[in-house]
């Protein structure tokens, strides 16, 4: 039986891992979750799975979450815990022999990376964790002896392919692409993309952050940088291309010509299922696809020019240094003030240009705090840049 604890249970990886594990329930344990402010939600998974320790954002949550697991038993009551420390706590309690990394954004590092640290495997959903320290967390995944198992569906597609072949026989990965909702607007057409219909992606249900950097394919941007990494693949053997049904989820081309492909349905029960039970494969959460209504499969190159920011992305990923943290940092607070409706949607890429041009030339990191710390540096100079230049001189950004 694995024991884990789960970073980031009541966003969708999180919720989507708890409906795999009630599929398996002889197979899995869970030791402890890390939510962040949905009290109400949390309190139902602990009254479900009865972690011994659970982790949320603030203490005022902690103390709504007490008052609504009150009438459980004392003993199916767990220790609570708030904020950063408590997320510590969580990923690397002493029980816990696998993490389940899906908390969106740099905040998951830290618990991800003290967990390695701690000899957890990790199952990794969050894409930043590998963006912006690679080149740490892979040293200390081979120090420490664990495995980094890939949830994102393009990489688990990838996972699953190698096993075809050895490393020293692949060509190349190719990373598949819905293309977001935008792949046959022109230029023009982009500057008049709002976020209503930035988030109406066409095959897959995701969080807000994702949801728009898959239409802008900074998703894919990032997915490039991490299979970088996961899989010690040189950036220039990292393809894309855009597959509008995402029924093949990625693929590998070894030397002999041959292109091992995983195909699925668009359900991340699926790569979050091989994930956990790696591995084995198990009869589980998961769907069959039906072949024979699958219809016709695409495969198109990506228009550089549509989607900058894969192009910024794989300028990021082949100069690293710091250019990756900044990537990331920018493309976050762009996305924000987007969301927010105080950028126009074409403005994304254009902030995150002028980041990497500031961050071009500054040495690669030593330490998670030189990350969090340059992350912190970027964050403020992309805030300044819309407010004090963006947003009063658009022109000044745009050219």
């Amino acid at each position: 039986m694995k024991l884990l604890s789960i970073l980031g249970s009541t966003g969708s990886i999180g919720r989507n891992c708890l409906r795999v594990i009630e599929e398996l329930p002889k197979d899995f344990r869970v030791i402890g979750l890390a939510a962040g402010n949905n009290s109400r939600l949390l309190s139902q998974q602990i009254e479900k799975f009865q972690p011994r320790v659970v982790s949320v954002s603030s203490t005022s949550t902690a103390e709504t979450l007490h008052q609504f697991i009150q009438p459980l038993h004392p003993a199916r009551r767990p220790k609570i815990l708030v904020g950063s420390d408590g997320m510590l706590a969580v990923a690397t309690h002493p029980e816990a022999n696998l993490l389940v990394s899906a908390i969106v954004g740099i905040t998951g590092l830290v618990p991800t990376y003290e967990a390695i640290l701690s000899k957890k495997t990790v199952a990794l959903a969050n894409k930043e964790i590998l963006v912006v320290a690679g080149d740490l967390v892979k040293k200390a995944s081979k120090q420490a002896g664990v495995e980094i198992i890939p949830i994102d569906s393009e990489h688990n597609a990838i996972h699953q392919c190698l096993r075809s072949g050895r490393q020293a026989e692949v060509r190349r990965v190719i990373l598949t692409a819905s293309g977001g909702p935008f792949r046959t607007f022109s230029k023009k057409k982009l500057d008049t993309v709002t976020p209503e219909m930035a988030l109406n992606h066409p095959t897959w249900r995701m969080g807000n952050r994702v949801t728009i950097d898959s239409a802008t394919m900074m998703n894919k941007g990032f997915e490039i940088l991490e299979a970088h990494w996961l899989f010690d693949m040189p950036v220039d053997r990292i393809s894309v291309l855009i597959h509008p049904q995402s029924t093949v989820h990625s693929m590998v081309e070894f030397l002999d010509g041959s292109i091992i492909a995983q195909l699925g349905i668009t359900d991340m029960k699926q790569p979050i299922q091989y994930a956990l039970t790696y591995p084995e494969r198990l009869i589980g959460a998961g769907h069959y696809l039906d072949l024979c209504a699958m219809g016709k499969l695409e495969f198109l190159e990506p228009e550089f020019s549509r989607f900058p920011c894969l192009d910024l992305a794989y300028k990021a990923a082949r100069e690293q240094g710091a250019l990756p943290c900044a990537l990331n940092a920018a493309d976050e607070v762009a996305v924000e003030f987007f969301l927010s409706g105080k950028i126009p949607f074409t403005a994304i890429p254009k902030i995150v240009r002028r980041m990497l041009e500031l961050s071009k030339g500054e040495g690669k990191f030593s330490s998670v705090l030189e990350i969090l710390q340059y992350d912190n540096k970027i964050r403020k100079e992309s805030r300044h840049l819309i407010e004090m230049d963006y947003m009063k001189h658009e022109k000044a950004v745009v050219n």
